[in-house]
C-alpha cells in the first residue's frame, strides 16, 4: 500500500515540493554557516519524495541547529510551511485526498523548523 502511496504522491506533487525543498538546501549551503541547514532541507527534499513507509523521530537540536532553524524560520521556512498547509487544505477538499492533505500537514511543521528531525525507513 505505501508503494502505490508512494506512486500517487510523487505524480500529485511530491515532486514539485521535493524540488522546492532541494534548491532551498542548495541556498542554504552557499553559506558556510547555512551548511548543515542544507544539509538537512536535502534530507526534508528526500522524505517529501517518497513519504509513505518513512518514520520521523525528533532530535534535540544543538545551540547552533536552534538558532539556524529560527533564521529559516523567519527567513524562507514559514513560506515553505504556508505552501504545504495550503496544499493539505487542497487535497481535504476530496475524501480520497484526505490521506494526502493529512501528510502535507505533517510536513509543514517539519520544513518550518528542520533541524531536530531525523528520517528513518
Amino acid at each position: 500500500m505505501k508503494t502505490i502511496g508512494n506512486i500517487l504522491w510523487f505524480l500529485l506533487g511530491g515532486v514539485f515540493w521535493a524540488l522546492a525543498e532541494f534548491l532551498a538546501g542548495i541556498i542554504a549551503c552557499v553559506t558556510i554557516i547555512g551548511i548543515p541547514l542544507g544539509l538537512q532541507l536535502f534530507k526534508v527534499a528526500g522524505f517529501v519524495l517518497w513519504p509513505f513507509g518513512k518514520k520521523v523521530t525528533p532530535v534535540k537540536p544543538s545551540g547552533l541547529k536552534m538558532v539556524l532553524n529560527i533564521l529559516w524560520a523567519i527567513t524562507g521556512g514559514w513560506i515553505s510551511a504556508l505552501g504545504f498547509l495550503l496544499t493539505g487544505v487542497i487535497f481535504c477538499i476530496t475524501i480520497i485526498g484526505i490521506p494526502f492533505g493529512r501528510q502535507y500537514f505533517k510536513m509543514a511543521h517539519f520544513v518550518l523548523l528542520p533541524l531536530g528531525n531525523d528520517f528513518v525507513k
